[in-house]
């Protein structure tokens, strides 16, 4: 189309009459179309993979040891100290089971160490307890308060436990009697602090409290409670005091126990989640629970005196009945009309005639001779008046309803 100014101006297309507009078609799914879509996702799940497959496949990285354990040359091992001890004449050996255990204790001239006290059961503690001792050291370490009441009577655990980590765990002087502390010196300790019984040799204080006691009871049997055990690891037993300290303690004998049960067996983790849950959580936890009851009661719906709301319409009885009437008509139910006309008026009969109800309904028989003698007439007349059969069409119903009225009326007549 050709403007007054001599420009085009471009025509739109034009389309057929009558014939329909063709929507455009949608791109088909080819392989090229999904890969550009799931790309992303599908390399996702690729990197995720590959990841796994590598982390899973790194070995010898972590150590097939526990800590404290004497056949472990890792960091936090104890192989050197091992080493430092058969340089000495001291001979090592490990025990795997509780009766090993025992015989050792019972055994002369024997140091035992109990590294994890924390994995043996309450009665496994009473059993070492009341198992019989030589004149033998034994030596706990990082024992908490269930362990000294059974092995270290008298020893109480500090309030104000430290932890292992090489930040709460630092070089601490002996300032105690001890020979083997006076010979060490300086030591890499602390972890548990303990509050020694009386009587006992208590070094290494940190916060007030100390994390070595000593306990010689009679015969020559002693008793070594070690707040940590990280003195005794490869990376630490050269550091200070450690290893004159290790020595001293754990050369006493010239032979010595490291008691390695299999911490795996169902044996050793008897103990259950509830056994570490400290004694006043159970009060505290009796507590919240009766107060959460107090709550739900003080929250609780309760039931009030019945509020009357006014009703929306109010309905006349007259319209009721009349309403239920035309739906007995509407539904041909002369049967049911018949019944509703006979009960009512039963009722009423009843009342006035001092006849009792027996299940919600007066007696057939008294009620038909009571009333049929107030009238004077026959008493099948009455009762067939009063239990007959349904009226056949409208107008019996009408004769029926006339003929129950007027009985009524005559027997309230004077």
């Amino acid at each position: 189309m050709t403007t007054a100014t001599g420009t085009t101006e471009p025509t739109a297309p034009t389309e057929t009459a009558g014939a329909p507009e063709t929507p455009a078609e949608a791109p088909a799914h080819t392989p090229r179309t999904l890969w550009r879509r799931s790309r992303r996702y599908v390399l996702s799940a690729g990197a995720l993979v590959l990841v796994g497959a590598v982390v899973a496949g790194i070995t010898g990285q972590t150590s097939t040891y526990p800590a404290l354990d004497p056949r472990s040359g890792d960091p936090h091992g104890t192989l050197a100290v091992v080493h430092l001890l058969e340089q000495h004449g001291i001979g090592v050996r490990t025990a795997a089971t509780e009766q090993d255990l025992t015989t050792a204790l019972r055994t002369g001239g024997t140091t035992v160490v109990l590294p994890r006290t924390d994995l043996l059961s309450p009665d496994q503690l009473d059993r070492l307890a009341r198992a019989p001792r030589g004149d033998g050291r034994l030596v706990l370490i990082a024992p908490e308060q269930p362990a000294l009441d059974a092995l270290l009577p008298g020893t109480t655990t500090g309030t104000d436990q430290g932890t292992d980590d090489p930040v709460a765990v630092l070089t601490t002087p002996a300032r105690c009697a001890l020979p083997e502390a006076v010979v060490a010196g300086t030591a890499t300790l602390g972890g548990l602090t303990y509050r020694a019984a009386p009587g006992d040799t208590a070094c290494y204080p940190r916060h007030g409290r100390e994390t070595l006691v000593h306990h010689r009871a009679a015969g020559n049997r002693e008793t070594v409670a070690l707040g940590t055990g990280n003195l005794l690891t490869n990376d630490r037993i050269d550091e200070d005091g450690n290893a004159a300290l290790a020595l001293g303690l754990l050369g006493s004998r010239p032979q010595l126990i490291w008691y390695l049960p299999d911490y795996t067996s169902p044996e050793a983790h008897r103990r259950t989640l509830l056994d570490y849950v400290p004694g006043g959580w159970y009060w505290a936890g009796l507590q919240l629970a009766l107060a959460a009851l107090l709550a739900a009661a003080w929250r609780a719906r309760r039931l009030g005196p019945v509020v009357t709301e006014p009703l929306p319409v109010v309905v006349r009885a007259a319209e009721t009945t009349e309403g239920r009437a035309r739906l007995y008509q509407r539904a041909r139910a002369r049967g049911r009309a018949a019944d509703a006309l006979r009960s009512a008026a039963r009722h009423r009969l009843a009342g006035a005639l001092g006849i009792p109800l027996t299940a919600g309904e007066p007696d057939a028989t008294a009620l038909s001779a009571a009333t049929a003698a107030r009238l004077g007439r026959p008493a099948a007349d009455v009762q067939q008046l009063l239990y007959g059969p349904a009226p056949t069409d409208d107008a019996a119903l009408l004769r029926l309803t006339d003929q129950l009225d007027a009985l009524e009326r005559q027997v309230r007549q004077p």
